[in-house]
This record gives C-alpha cells, structure tokens and sequence, in this order.
C-alpha cells in the first residue's frame, strides 16, 4: 500500500496507509467483520500488570467502605434495595441450557460451566454502570457533606434523605456525556440527592433511557454527532462553572474503582455457589466495552481477587472495536473507529463508542487477555436465544459476552501461551458479563426478540 502525504489523510500523525502497513488488522476491522485477537502483550502475572494500573487494593477496600457508609441512604431512598441492606449488587445465574443452544448453533462441545452475571438486575439503572456511576456521585457528594457538616464518617447516611440535604446539593450540578445506561445511572442518582443534572446523550441513544431521565427531572442535551462530542460539550460545560461536576467516563478514577468492587463481591458469590477458582479451575470473564470504563474496572478488580486464575477477555461491536483499536496498536485513544471507516452505528447503543479510553487502554492493557467482536445480527440472535434458553432479558450491548468461550475455544495457540491445557480448561468457569437491559420496556424487548429469532 502506497503511503499518502495528503494532510487529510494522517492520523495522529501518522498516513492512513502506515497505520495499516504496520497493524494489518485494522484492514480487518474496517471491513466490520467478526473476529478475535488474543493479546500478546498480557502481562507475565497478575502482580505486573495490577502495577501498571497506578491503583491498588487499598483504593478498593476504600471504594466498598464508602458504599457501605451509603447503604442506609440507598435503602431510605431506593426501598427495592432493602433486600440487600443498600448495597447495589447482582446475582449471578447458571445457563446450561443457554451454553447447549449456542454450542448446537455454532457447532462446538460448550466447556466447563457457563454462568452469567446480572448486572442487567442491578437497581436503579438496570446496568453494568448502577456500579461506578452511583459510585461516583456518591463520592462527590460525601465530600461536599463534609464540607458543609451534613455528616461526619460516622454518621447514619440515611440523614442525608432530606429537605436541608437536598438543599445544600441543590446548589451544585453534575454533568455527564453518555450513550445512555451511565447517563440513567448518574442522572437518577443525582436527582434523588438533589444535585441539577445534566446528561449529554447522542441523539441516536434510545429513546426510552432519555425519557426516564426527564421523568426523574434530568435535564437531556442531545447532539445529532456520536458519543464523544457529547462528552466534549458536557466537559466544556463545567470548565465554564465551578459548581458544575463532570463524570469523565474516559478518564474518572472514581467511576473504575466503583466498578472494582464487583471482584470482591464475585469471590463471595462463587464460593456461595461452591464454583473453584485457582489454577486448575481457571475463570474465564467476557466483558462488553465501549469507552472501557466499565470492563476495565472490573477486570481490576478481579485481577487483584483472583489473581492469575482469572482471565478478562472484552467484547465489542464490528462496527465500533475502539478499544481494540486502542490496545492493539498502542495508540489507546489517539486513534478513532471513524478513522479507519468504522461508522460507529450499532445495535449495541452502550457500547457505541468511537474513541476509547485512554486511561484504561494504558493501565490495563496488560490485563486484557483479548477481544474479539460481534456483529448487530449475531447480537439479536443471542438476545432471542438467551430469552428462550433461560427466560433471560437483556440488551444486544449485553448480549456479545455470550459468545466468549466459543472464541477460547478456537484459539489453541492463546490457551497453550498461558499454561491452560485440555485438563485444565475443562476445568474452567466461563462468566458472561451482562451489563444491562432489565429497564429496556417490554415492547422494545419484545422486539429485539422477534428480531432474533428471525434470524435463527
């Protein structure tokens, strides 16, 4: 390929025509078709990689005692909560019959068990993002009681469900820019505390989450470009004002380390349901990932629980791989899906996001075993499979991590580099990630539905 010189053509400095001389996946990738790559840049333990990441466990025990500390407030204020004493967790299910039907269809002997992790049950969102979203505004607005002596760290939170409260918040905004389930997380919690909202959604975000943010008096700015320019015009916002705090899904620490709880709570769950993990029972974990905030917290936090028995693998759309993109060239977020031809236009609305994270690219670049894809169509089969197979509603977004073990399963040379043999991998748990979709209204889901099974 001849290398162009036109200025139109460079990106991050380098030709188009480079980028793919030196990364011939990324031929791969434009043309949107499925496919897997294992990274071989993981690190050599656990131990390296968590030090890449500039957090520890430390930062982790302290994200769970604040939750903790918040408990009696979510449960004042959000009573379906009080089964679980205020903390916002989901349970995790068997799906033997889901992991048959998949395994007919694409013609392989399913591994080891198949379980899934309903993030799509979690309260108030319905979301993978109920975890570092709530998180995040629960941390911001510890601190500003502090500041004005609502609390003290000994304090029952609970006192915080009230008129002098809701006052104090009232005089500060949070604003954030997102393609729909962190903006429902955020922009709810928000309002219940009391602060003025803000969401800066794309335009093309579904309907139904702009509609429940306004019932909750969210304020919603739609923007008919993608998800990065709403996330532009919502940072923009709060440079101009200071009583105006922005969620940045791209870069928040917060919104990780709320996320890396989850790898705690994992452990006890497994344990509960008497599933081994170590070395001879290794756990696979299939994450979606749009801008990586997400998985990658997640992915943190059962690293430091698990340790080398765990293995994080993320899940994309054919039409916006951009973390992918990111980690496997290096470039992280000096490079866009759009650049390479990537419409960026996808089924996958939670996932659509065109240029990644470069915080997480680069801390846990070394922690992300691999990626592979999911086309729109493959997406609704699964969702009509996963409802028929489990009785399990979810979102296309949620539905890509159901496929994670047929990819393991394929690629002998990824499962032999890092010391899983037949033994050993029939041994395996595989966990799907099911990051939302139990908000989505009934006649939406009724549709993806019949749009699956059509293509079955």
């Amino acid at each position: 390929m001849t290398e162009m010189t036109d200025k139109t053509d460079m990106i991050a400095g380098r030709t188009r025509a480079a980028w793919i001389d030196d990364f011939p996946l990324i031929s791969e990738l434009a043309a949107m078709r499925e496919l897997s790559w294992f990274n071989p840049e993981i690190a050599g333990t656990a131990e390296e990689g968590i030090a890449d990441v500039g957090l520890t466990e430390a930062d982790i025990r302290d994200a769970s005692a604040r939750l903790k500390r918040f408990a009696p407030y979510i449960r004042s204020v959000f009573p379906e909560t009080s089964v679980s004493a205020g903390i916002i967790e989901s349970p995790i299910a068997a799906v033997p019959n889901l992991a048959s039907v998949i395994g007919e269809r694409k013609g392989v002997q399913m591994p080891g068990s198949m379980w899934a992790k309903l993030d799509s049950h979690l309260p108030i969102s319905g979301s993978i993002k109920a975890r570092g979203g709530i998180y995040e505004v629960l941390k911001h607005a510890e601190e500003i009681a502090l500041k004005h002596e609502l609390i003290t760290l000994d304090s029952d939170y609970s006192v915080l469900d009230s008129d002098e409260a809701r006052e104090v918040f009232g005089r500060y905004r949070v604003a954030v820019g997102s393609t729909g389930n962190l903006g429902l997380s955020i922009g709810i919690m928000s309002a219940k505390l009391g602060f003025k909202a803000s969401v800066h959604m794309s335009a093309d975000a579904r309907q139904w989450k702009k509609d429940r943010l306004r019932s909750h008096g969210v304020e919603v700015v739609e923007y008919e470009s993608d998800y990065s320019i709403a996330v532009a015009a919502g940072r923009k916002q709060a440079e101009s004002d200071e009583t105006i705090y922005f969620v940045d899904d791209e870069n928040s620490k917060s919104l990780f380390l709320g996320y890396a709880v989850s790898g705690h709570r994992l452990a006890g769950q497994l344990q509960a349901m008497e599933v081994q993990v170590d070395a001879d029972h290794p756990l696979f974990v299939y994450l979606p990932c749009g801008v990586g905030g997400g998985p990658g917290g997640v992915a943190f936090g059962l690293k430091v629980e698990f340790g080398d028995a765990v293995r994080c693998i993320f899940t994309e759309p054919t039409h916006c791989p951009s973390m992918l993109l990111g980690v496997h060239t290096g470039a992280h977020e000096a490079l866009a899906v759009q650049d390479f031809g990537i419409d960026n236009v996808t089924a996958a609305d939670g996932l659509a996001c065109g240029r990644p994270s470069g915080f997480v690219g680069q801390a846990m670049g070394r922690l992300i075993d691999g990626f592979y894809t999911v086309d729109d169509d493959e997406m609704y089969r699964l969702v009509a499979e996963a409802d028929g197979a489990e009785g399990l509603k979810m979102e296309p977004s949620s539905a890509t991590s159901l496929l994670g073990p047929v990819h393991v399963m394929a690629n002998a040379e990824y499962r032999e580099r890092i010391g899983i043999n037949d033994e050993t991998f029939a041994n395996a748990t595989h966990l799907s990630w099911i990051t939302g979709g139990n908000m989505v209204p009934e006649d939406e889901m009724a549709s993806y539905i019949v749009k699956g099974n059509s293509l079955l």
